[in-house]
């Protein structure tokens, strides 16, 4: 099973085009869900230009007409619809009265698309594509009793039971004598093999690569005092109990037990979100002041970068830095460098203001290092009073693999 981190650039895309403002009903949105006949909805969007035609005004008909062509030539160009479907946002986006500029922003989700729509407004319809790319905490799960166990995942909102069991120990007898110790004795026996099988499958599950990875806690549920037992004997992997956030009473196990666990385990599962990140940021700052194996800073945290020496980067939500590619006349040669956004660049030799020839955010360019040499991201929010301390270190760094 693989998790989708969401990466900066996307996140800049779905911000970008919901922040674009037409200056009429314009901006044309459209969603393909998943399995639909493409060639049905090339139909439709034909008929929508003619229909387009009778617009009033000649600006706002242009536009809309030229969208639905760009979007129509761009769908002509798949066989089938992608598998999990297809959005499509296409529209005037220049800024300037008077001048046209009709780009198409066409995305795959990694998720099936539900809706299928054609709106057209001063705004594109980004509620679906939102919640299709909103990040997506991932928790566990581990149900129980003496009779069912379910080993699940919360992802977002969606509950998925990734194991089911059903056990055979027998319910309590009231048969006495010696009879009943040796049935009792059996029982605790069979009891305790099915927390082993229950164990088993929950180590399994939450000790695989990607889940080691992405699960932030792990929550122990079910009714009565078996999930107890289960949480104090000695059932599941190291790596696996030290995830284990809290235990939760239910009435049920199964699928109903499940949604008993996420209802009331709430407070449980807010707190892991932010306790993750305070740590980690706690980590950050307790290595910093012991000189240990942190680099700060954005011309330190790129080099280390550079050399291959940083494990995982963190990064403030908002870096507020940019690399220019720059110019003077002096000598034309073109140079980069990292600056504030906003800030202006003078030459050196002749001290004159240098131009700039491009511009790229410095997020993406540490993505793009980070990527390149297998370091994991952690985005820091400001949300937290760490996650405002290390915005006010500069809001870059990271841990080193090494002593640099």
């Amino acid at each position: 099973m693989i998790f989708m981190e969401i990466d900066h650039k996307m996140k800049k895309l779905l911000k970008y085009l919901k922040g674009i403002k037409g200056r009429h009903t314009e901006l044309v949105t459209v969603y393909i869900p998943s399995g639909y006949n493409i060639s049905d909805v090339v139909s439709q969007l034909k008929n929508e230009q003619g229909t387009a035609d009778n617009i009033k005004s000649k600006s706002v008909r242009k536009n809309v007409t030229s969208a639905l062509e760009k979007i129509i030539r761009h769908l002509q160009l798949y066989r089938k619809t992608p598998d999990n479907g297809l959005a499509l946002f296409c529209g005037n986006v220049s800024e300037k009265d008077g001048v046209d500029d009709i780009q198409l922003f066409p995305i795959e989700p990694p998720e099936p698309v539900r809706v299928k729509l054609y709106w057209c407004d001063q705004v594109f319809r980004m509620e679906p594509i939102e919640d299709i790319f909103k990040e997506k905490e991932l928790y566990g799960i581990i149900c129980l009793d003496k009779s069912e166990a379910d080993v699940a995942l919360l992802k977002g909102k969606k509950l998925e039971s990734i194991v089911h069991m059903e056990s055979i120990v027998p319910g309590k007898t009231r048969a006495g004598g010696q009879s009943a110790m040796r049935f009792s004795r059996i029982r605790e026996g069979l009891k305790n093999d099915w927390l082993k099988r229950v164990g088993d499958a929950a180590s399994k599950t939450f000790d695989a690569e990607d889940m080691k990875k992405n699960v932030i806690g792990i929550l122990i549920s079910g009714p009565g005092p078996i999930k107890d037992e289960f949480l104090k004997g000695d059932y599941v992997l190291q790596s696996v109990r030290e995830k284990i956030i809290g235990t939760v009473d239910t009435g049920y196990t199964g699928d109903v037990g499940l949604d008993e666990t996420v209802e009331r385990g709430r407070d449980i599962l807010k707190e892991a979100s932010v306790t993750k990140e305070k740590d980690m940021v706690n980590d950050f700052f307790t290595h910093l002041q012991k000189a240990g194996a942190v680099v700060y800073g954005v011309h330190e945290t790129m080099k280390a970068l550079r050399m291959g020496a940083v494990s995982t980067l963190l990064l403030n939500e908002n870096i507020p830095f940019e690399e220019v590619a720059y110019t003077c006349g002096c000598d034309n040669e073109e140079k980069t460098e990292i600056i504030r956004k906003g800030e202006s660049i003078m030459c050196e030799n002749c001290n004159q203001q240098a131009r700039i020839t491009s511009r790229k955010e410095l997020v993406d360019l540490l993505e793009e290092e980070a990527k390149s040499f297998g370091v994991k991201i952690e985005y820091i929010s400001e949300d937290t009073r760490e996650g405002q301390q290390f915005k006010e270190l500069g809001g870059i760094g990271g841990f080193l693999r090494y002593q640099i």
